[in-house]
């Protein structure tokens, strides 16, 4: 696992191209800790941070071909690398390593920009084809490693991390108002916007090819839409899928370093953990985490599972004095990002560090399967006559704040798209519960058709598919993944999500939403599939989610944490409606209403700003730990314009 810069075209003398290459490398170094590596040439420069997993000897990036003519930077892991390695040297490849990193190279050789097709794994990287001029950048398929473009005038930039273009003299980082308004409603930046004006994220599934003298050109390679399979058998659906899961799990192993997994007791973690456990010898390394208040705390649970799948298990309790740790979590992003358990994210993530280099995570089941109880919510319920939601809609909208029952009427005037979106979301205006500025509020569109690019492509499906679907391209990239990543890069973790195999997504998206949803209960076809596999408590235990208890902590340990909020000189106020905040806080400390996660998505935007006002955000990671630089090493390559 590394992280990856580059820059091609561009201006400055070469002495000032290699200070701003160095100082993109600098700014990631917290997901590579272990190597750093540079080329520079008259149209182009990349740069990497490595992280050593696979042939931690001879891998050092950049990579290239045996005439030098190729030069690529990689990001990710390819869990097939071993098969293509031995078709390429069938078809009489020479190969100088056992990095799957190589691979790419002399696949590229073959295919071109048809190599993304052949790639099973999690990537991100770009590609120097000095014979052809020519550039290649491409993201995994559903986005599991980030990629940030930013093109202007001269050329073109690219980076993991946004940091690494903050780090370059020449940007300059421009927070734009509709990015806030959107991560204010999805508590993130969602993959279709970037936080800073002129930069972009390269989509999960895309390619981006750049010669000198055009203009940048992207396309898709892959969606994760597939034809419904409607005369699957169910019997035939389970056998499929185990298979699947058994090889996934099973290629996801593969690593030159000590590897474990995270477990939470769930349905999705437990049945990667199990199926490790039958895959590698002697007991796997699984990690979880919990906290004081019972309702929240999974830590029991997932022990008794770790004990009768047999693993070696270490648990951390969370406590309110990881109040120390909020202004770093925070910072630890390079957008703005308002999910809480990132918090325990970071924290099971550097516990795991402290012995495994590399852990296996669940993520990915609920979006392919149904898991999430908002499915079922959103099933149960019928759509009023469009007339219906208009004379309703007038009635909620002379209801003043805090009337019991407005909540309930306002989602009643809403489509079946609509309440999903106010599952996932907080509708931007004020007069619905939102916190934006009048005129924020009134430049974005309406919370239901910020989500519509994602439901068109699905909207001949049930509503169950459709729903999955949606949050296979939004929620999960935008969200999910975006945590697992940064979080676990913070400490040089590499974290491996063996679910979203793109095999199995494509496998699940075919499936009939009768075989992922039965009587009100998500995930049927997964949990048929791993009877047997996991202890039964697995399948008879409740669904829970990741959460934090911030209800409580904001009105105790957290409790002055909102003051800043309501300062006339906080960060947050030109993009806000002071009075709405004002009253979130007064009705969540008078514990009228539950505001925590909106009043945590205003703390964390706050502190994002902050940081990035002051300059912070130019560097690695505030998570990361200290980096002797007499322990990493530099693999230089600089050719002459």
């Amino acid at each position: 696992m590394c992280g990856i810069v580059g820059f091609a075209a561009g201006s400055g003398s070469e002495s000032e191209r290699q200070a701003s290459l160095r100082a993109m490398c600098a700014a990631i170094v917290h997901r590579g800790p272990n190597e750093e590596g540079r080329y520079l040439a008259s149209e182009i420069a990349l740069g990497m941070r490595r992280l050593s997993v696979m042939d931690p000897a001879l891998g050092q990036q950049p990579m290239s071909n045996e005439d030098g003519t190729i030069q690529l930077v990689f990001n990710g892991e390819i869990y097939n690398h071993r098969q293509l390695r031995r078709e390429l040297v069938a078809r009489g490849h020479t190969m100088a390593t056992s990095s799957d990193t190589e691979v790419i190279v002399h696949l590229y050789e073959d295919l071109g920009d048809g190599v993304v097709d052949a790639l099973r794994g999690m990537f991100a990287f770009a590609l120097w084809d000095t014979r052809r001029r020519r550039l290649l950048i491409a993201r995994d398929r559903v986005g599991i490693k980030p990629l940030y473009v930013w093109e202007h005038a001269g050329g073109l930039a690219f980076a993991s991390e946004l940091r690494s273009l903050i780090a370059m003299p020449e940007f300059t980082a421009v927070v734009c108002p509709q990015a806030v308004a959107q991560y204010l409603t999805f508590g993130y930046v969602p993959e279709s916007h970037c936080i800073f004006d002129g930069v972009r994220k390269l989509p999960p599934g895309h390619r981006l090819t750049w010669e000198p003298g055009s203009a940048p050109r992207i396309d898709a390679y892959w969606s994760p839409l597939r034809a419904e399979r409607t005369e699957t058998r169910d019997e035939e659906a389970i056998e499929s899928l185990r298979a699947l899961l058994r090889e996934s799990v099973a290629l996801h192993l593969e690593s030159d370093v000590p590897l474990g997994a995270f477990l939470s007791g769930g349905t999705d973690s437990s049945a990667v953990v199990a199926q490790m456990a039958r895959l590698v010898p002697g007991r796997v390394k699984t990690f979880s985490i919990g906290f004081e208040e019972a309702s929240h705390n999974e830590a029991p649970h997932a022990a008794l599972v770790a004990r009768e799948i047999g693993t070696e298990h270490t648990e951390l309790i969370v406590r309110p004095d990881v109040d120390s740790l909020v202004d770093s979590v925070i910072t630890g992003f390079d957008e703005p990002f308002g999910d809480s358990s990132a918090l325990p994210t970071f924290l099971v993530s550097q516990m795991a560090r402290e012995h495994v280099t590399v852990a296996l995570s669940g993520d990915g089941g609920d979006e392919l399967f149904g898991g999430y109880t908002r499915y079922a919510e959103l099933l149960s319920r019928r759509e009023l006559p469009g007339f219906a939601r208009t004379a309703l809609s007038r009635v909620v909208a002379h209801l003043p704040h805090g009337t019991r029952g407005r909540n309930r009427m306002l989602d009643m005037t809403r489509t079946l798209q609509g309440r999903y979106a106010a599952t996932v979301a907080v509708p931007p205006d004020v007069s619905e519960g939102g916190v934006l500025s009048a005129q924020l509020a009134s430049d974005i569109p309406p919370m239901d058709a910020l989500l519509s690019a994602a439901f068109s492509p699905v909207a001949g499906r049930d509503l169950l598919a459709q729903l999955t679907a949606v949050d296979l391209v939004t929620y999960l990239p935008g969200d999910i993944l975006t945590k697992v990543d940064r979080m676990s890069m913070a400490v040089s973790l590499e974290a491996r999500v063996p679910l979203l195999d793109h095999h199995i997504v494509e496998f699940a998206m075919a499936m009939p939403s009768r075989l992922k949803q039965r009587n009100g209960v998500g995930k049927w076809l997964l949990r048929q599939a791993i009877d047997g596999l996991v202890p039964p408590r697995v399948l008879a235990h409740p669904k829970h989610g990741f959460g934090v208890p911030l209800a409580r902590w904001f009105r105790e340990d957290l409790r002055y944490r909102l003051d800043a909020l309501m300062e006339p000189e906080s960060r947050i106020a030109p993009f806000v409606d002071r009075d709405a905040v004002a009253r979130l806080v007064l009705e969540h400390r008078s514990a009228r209403r539950d505001h925590s996660h909106l009043l945590w998505r205003l703390i964390a935007l706050e502190i994002w700003l902050g940081a990035l006002a002051e300059g912070r955000l130019a560097h690695a990671s505030p998570l990361a730990p200290a980096v002797r630089q007499s322990a990493a090493t530099a693999n230089v390559n600089t050719v002459s314009a």
